[in-house]
This record gives C-alpha cells, sequence and structure tokens, in this order.
C-alpha cells in the first residue's frame, strides 16, 4: 500500500473550449480525465477529485471534495486534496495533462524522504508544482498562505522544505517529455491529437 494518496485538481469551465470541462476534452478519443485516472488507478489506494462541480464526477470510483477556501488558485486546490486525503503525503496532477506518465509518478514518490515536505520535478521550463508530492504537514502553511492571499506555490519555499528534481533526472524518467503537456485551447488539443495518433502506430508497428 502507498504511503501517497493521488489528487486530480479538476478546474471549472474554460472560455478556450467554449466553456467546456477541459477535463472531459478528448485527446485521441479518450477523455483527459480517463487518461489521468487511469494511471491513479494504477498507482494509488487513495483517489480524490477536488472540483467544485462535484456532481459531474460522480461516476469516478474517487472521493470527490470541493475547495475550502473560496479564493480561485491552484494553491486552493492543493490545500482541499492535502485536508481531505488519508495518506501522509499527495500527489497531485492537473486535470489537462493527458500524457502523464507512470514512472514520472512513481519516481517523484520514490523521492519522499522526512527530511522534505515538497518533492517538485524542474524541466528547463522551470518547476513543475501541479505534477509533484505534497506533505500532509504542509497544510498549516498553505492555510496561512491562503489567508493572506499569498497564492503562488512558489512563495511556499520560505516556509517548507523542497527537494527539487533536477531536468536531467526528470528527463530519464520521461524521456518523452510529455508529462507537462498542457490542454490550454484548440491548438493544443489539435496538438495533442497528433501526438496520440503517434503513439498508437508507433504501438501498432
Amino acid at each position: 500500500m502507498t504511503s501517497c494518496s493521488g489528487v486530480i485538481l479538476a478546474g471549472g469551465q474554460n472560455t478556450r473550449f467554449s466553456g467546456e470541462n477541459k477535463a472531459f476534452v478528448s485527446v485521441g478519443g479518450k477523455r483527459i480525465i480517463d487518461r489521468i485516472y487511469g494511471i491513479f488507478s494504477e498507482v494509488f489506494d487513495d483517489i480524490l477529485i477536488v472540483t467544485n462541480a462535484p456532481e459531474d464526477y460522480i461516476p469516478w470510483d474517487a472521493t470527490i471534495v470541493r475547495d475550502i477556501f473560496s479564493v480561485r488558485s491552484s494553491l486552493t486546490g492543493i490545500h482541499a486534496g492535502l485536508f481531505y486525503a488519508r495518506r501522509p503525503h499527495v500527489f497531485f496532477s492537473a486535470c489537462d495533462t493527458p500524457f502523464l506518465n507512470r514512472d514520472l509518478i512513481v519516481g517523484i514518490m520514490d523521492e519522499i524522504d522526512s527530511r522534505h515536505d515538497i518533492v517538485i520535478p524542474q524541466t528547463e521550463a522551470g518547476m513543475e508544482p501541479l505534477c509533484a508530492v505534497y506533505a500532509r504537514q504542509c497544510l498549516p502553511v498553505i492555510e496561512t498562505h491562503l489567508r493572506q492571499h499569498k497564492l503562488k506555490i512558489q512563495q511556499l519555499s520560505r516556509r517548507v522544505r523542497i527537494k527539487t528534481l533536477p531536468p536531467d533526472h526528470v528527463a530519464r524518467l520521461d524521456p518523452d517529455g510529455l508529462s507537462f503537456f498542457n490542454v490550454n485551447s484548440p491548438e493544443d488539443r489539435s496538438r495533442a491529437d497528433r501526438v496520440a495518433a503517434r503513439r498508437q502506430k508507433n504501438r501498432a508497428e
């Protein structure tokens, strides 16, 4: 049994998709939420979905929770996930990453230790705080930041102990480098469809 819960941060409507929830956008004939949940179900026995539209996620075998703080930010979702999780550590994923790599998730969890509160991968583009592990003991600090309207996750670095996985380490876990690909627009979805089709073709050969 893993000591980590898995949390999917499921946002609300997105105007660039005519109000469609990005989690339900189809990539390669499969919704992004189904892609992420499929991987989570292989890794975690405690899965949560943080959403302010809980009725949309009833079909999934997961604990559905709402934000506790009303302010709109990723930190609000992380707070709710940590609050309701049943394990001492929590892996978080955004709901719009169709190519999240299982090996990357496991590799990040393998770096959990008692000397750090957060394990976060870094790429050449920077930190990836929505594909990372947070200890539940971060809750008081995060709550304080939310009350003070300090909403940038990077601001936590002064109050918690962070282990950063360098880009070369991350590249070994995720050779394709697609785990952090976000579908934020119809153009992104078109690109994601092409990637999914290419992967399907490679598997068939």
